[in-house]
């Protein structure tokens, strides 16, 4: 081996962990730019004197343009690479948080939001599709959960991080700062990244140029595998993002006569939960030989749990803290479908199955945030608060109810999935 070859060798690992990291990086971003209304759910509504509902649509422009752009995602990375693709999804995602920070009318806010999801939606495809294209497959599982293990303190920092942010200076001052920060990201990402490692397996090419755009998205459409994946990851995913992501901060401070700030760190302790067990499930599947039962078991301890914090009265807050810790623990479980997606579907494909199925947890969280929206306005009892709607505990109670409803579904959804046993057990050709 040439001396050339030998610090080729040792710099492929330090290489792989930065391109990891940097995509990881944007993970943290898009997930604190996601949760980010939560704690400003009164101030939004002050600003651009709006209902529950508008609030809820408000939000939801971002689950918007990240449904939309899921499949695309896919394919773009797949046909593009993420180097080119996603340096420009991190700049619109970061020009999107510009654009809401200085939005006078909520029609603004509305187009702000829209460009950030449509960004964003670029971020954990990026990743998985990285992490396939720099680590060995084995790796895949580990990799993914310590990617959302990034992604949920992204989540934290959206919480009460950003709610003292916010207090120290004006709300639109300090998303403006968090648009600067991803233009700076941006352009590291074009710096550093590259699409694969120098001895990558070519089957695992990151531009697919043995299949066309339309027989890729065929492949994947006609795996019903990939459909009953997709539903379990929807339905299992939404509660976090309406729970953690919108209204929580809200119902914890109304429910158990907290302030904002500490409601906000209440709530946070979802994503630590999340943070943690990500990886953790990762790593335990891949020593017990096995994911459906991981992602079942996960999904109960989760529906038990959060229907505790709900619906229990005179709950204490240490037993708060631990159910939040624990439903978000427990639910992370569910992050083991994206590598059981990259399983039953040819590698080539796995930007675009991966899109395919955060397009169902896009279209849950574009319409749960408004619907639940809904559901609270439709209890509000007339108070306003500092020209912000002030809901009750009992109308947080009764707009929650999907929450639980979801998990069911998603139950219902994990036992049609076949189990892989860690191993692919996808098509060997192409059309």
């Amino acid at each position: 081996m040439t001396q050339k070859a030998i610090n080729e060798h040792l710099a492929y690992p330090v290489r792989a962990w930065t391109i990891w990291l940097l995509s990881a990086i944007f993970m943290f971003y898009k997930y604190a730019i996601e949760v980010s209304p939560s704690v400003m759910t009164a101030t939004l509504m002050r600003t651009f004197q709006i209902s529950g509902v508008e609030l809820g649509n408000l939000a939801a422009c971002y689950f918007y343009a990240y449904l939309l752009l899921q499949i695309p995602a896919g394919l773009l990375l797949d046909r593009f690479g993420p180097r080119k693709t996603t340096t420009i999804a991190i700049a619109v995602c970061a020009v999107g948080s510009l654009v809401f920070a200085g939005a006078e009318t909520v029609l603004m806010a509305g187009i702000g939001r829209f460009l950030t999801g449509a960004g964003a939606a670029f971020a954990a495809v990026n990743c998985l599709k990285l992490i396939a294209n720099w680590f060995p497959f084995r790796q895949f599982a580990f990799m993914a959960g310590l990617m959302m293990t990034m992604a949920m303190l992204g989540a934290v920092g959206g919480q009460a991080p950003l709610a003292a942010f916010i207090q120290k200076m004006e709300w639109r001052h300090a998303i403006d700062v968090i648009g600067i920060a991803g233009l700076v990201l941006s352009a590291v990402f074009w710096f550093v990244v590259r699409d694969q490692s120098p001895d990558h397996d070519r089957e695992r090419h990151i531009v697919s140029d043995k299949i066309a755009l339309f027989d890729s998205l065929k492949l994947v459409f006609k795996n019903p595998q990939s459909w009953w994946l997709s539903a379990y990851s929807g339905f299992a995913f939404a509660p976090v993002m309406v729970f953690g992501g919108l209204w929580g901060v809200s119902f914890i401070a109304q429910s158990f006569a907290l302030s904002h700030n500490m409601s906000a760190q209440m709530v946070s302790m979802i994503f630590i939960g999340f943070a943690v067990g990500a990886p953790v499930f990762g790593w335990f599947s891949d020593w017990l030989g096995k994911r459906r039962i991981v992602m079942l078991w996960g999904t109960i301890i989760s529906l038990i749990s959060i229907s505790i914090v709900i619906y229990t009265p005179s709950i204490s807050l240490y037993l708060l803290v631990f159910l939040l810790f624990i439903f978000g623990f427990s639910i992370s479980s569910f992050l083991l479908c994206f590598t059981m997606i990259c399983e039953i579907n040819l590698p080539i494909l796995a930007a675009t199955a991966i899109g395919f199925m955060n397009a169902f947890d896009a279209l849950l969280g574009a319409c749960s945030d408004p619907m639940t929206g809904k559901f609270l306005d439709l209890g509000w009892d007339g108070q306003i608060i500092e020209g912000a709607r002030i809901f009750s505990v009992g109308a947080y109670k009764a707009a929650f109810l999907t929450l639980p409803i979801y998990l069911i579904i998603s139950l219902i959804m994990i036992m049609k999935v076949k189990e892989t046993h860690c191993k692919p057990v996808r098509p060997t050709s192409l059309p």
